[in-house]
């Protein structure tokens, strides 16, 4: 057991900024001593806010810091790789963010990286740890709804439908943004979770509906090149708890209306639905009806902004602390590296799709 505090270095300002150095501050034992960001006023703003010791310069400096037992990439997807290779090779533990990386190459370079390290590796899918998805997959793992014939998952939100909201790298795919990878990512990794098996073929259509948006320091229009929106149909092999079974997914970030993160299992006696709010709902066979689960509300740490992202990260932060304390170099229910890649194989094969207008199958 390690008594001395938790020594966390957080690459990046913006996502950990609101969540994560808010979810580490709330646990006992763990302190963020360091942070590093491409523009380094914003890392100095940060680390006043949150009384942070330590800015480094760059990255690699942050990497190589002698206090720093775990590494919090929160930062583009296009420097995942770079950064979580550096970080293990100083024999640091590793929470990157996702999606994974760029593509399913860099992602099996980067397990493989942790295996040969033999630390702790993992990704930041939080939605795990929320109470009623913990609920929803026991239900179903305990047969509640019977065999899962259909799964469905809706994301709707506006905060990109802005007109005026700058250009940044969300809008450049090649940096990683857009909704397939950072929504599309959860949606999977919910999906694989949930069932306990594989994806074995994707039908994916993205759009792209904002086509230009305004560099912030000159004015002019830059084109976007990521999808605001993500519609995608899934096969899944047979495992224990389903059969023959079909997805789908509708996701985007400019759709005006109420927010939603809603994921629907939907079997042989009955269906269940969780929502962002966290509540969770049962449908038994032939009732017509959806009736509440009691679910216990999670804890939010202090300063994060209402979510269930928040909620489920608040909870996941307090595992990788404990398990780091303890000498583990696994935290339970987590997303691994592996996992990261298994998911990263689908957002491939949905691209793929997207470009051929047909099913793409993604290999065992």
């Amino acid at each position: 057991m390690k008594t001395s505090p938790i020594g966390i270095g957080i690459v990046g300002t913006g996502f950990a900024r609101t969540t994560q150095i808010p979810g580490f501050r709330d646990c006992m034992g763990a302190k963020v001593v360091a942070i590093a960001s491409r523009h380094r006023q914003r890392a100095e703003a940060v680390a006043r806010e949150f009384s942070i010791p330590h800015v480094c310069n760059d990255w690699q400096e942050l990497v190589a810091h002698k206090d720093i037992d775990l590494v919090s990439i929160v930062t583009p997807p296009s420097t995942h790789m770079e950064v979580t290779l550096a970080a293990l090779e100083h024999r640091k533990a590793v929470l990157c963010e996702k999606p994974m990386a760029m593509n399913a190459e860099q992602c099996a370079r980067m397990a493989e990286s942790a295996r040969t390290a033999g630390v702790l590796a993992l990704i930041d899918h939080e939605l795990r740890f929320l109470n009623s998805r913990r609920t929803m997959r026991a239900m179903l793992q305990n047969g509640a709804v019977g065999q899962v014939r259909h799964c469905n998952y809706v994301f709707r939100s506006d905060y990109r439908g802005v007109l005026d909201r700058p250009w940044d790298w969300w809008a450049d795919l090649t940096m990683g943004g857009g909704t397939l990878g950072a929504i599309g990512s959860h949606v999977i990794d919910s999906l694989r979770w949930m069932l306990g098996t594989e994806i074995t073929a994707v039908l994916g259509m993205l759009s792209t509906h904002i086509k230009q948006r305004s560099d912030k320091a000159s004015g002019t229009a830059k084109a976007v090149t990521s999808d605001d929106e993500a519609n995608l149909l899934f096969r899944f092999a047979d495992g224990p708890a389903n059969e023959g079974t079909t997805g789908a997914a509708s996701l985007s970030v400019v759709e005006s209306g109420k927010y939603e993160n809603r994921l629907e299992m939907y079997g042989t006696s009955g269906a269940l639905m969780v929502e962002e709010t966290g509540e969770l709902w049962h449908s038994p066979l032939g009732s017509g009806t959806w009736r509440p689960v009691q679910v216990d509300q999670d804890h939010m740490a202090h300063g994060m902004r209402e979510s269930s992202w928040s909620r489920g990260f608040t909870a996941f932060s307090g595992a990788i602390v404990e398990a780091l304390r303890a000498g583990k170099t696994t935290v339970k229910d987590a997303a691994t590296f592996e996992d990261g890649h298994r998911i990263q194989l689908v957002l491939d094969s949905a691209r793929s799709s997207n470009e051929s207008g047909s099913w793409a199958r993604i290999e065992p």
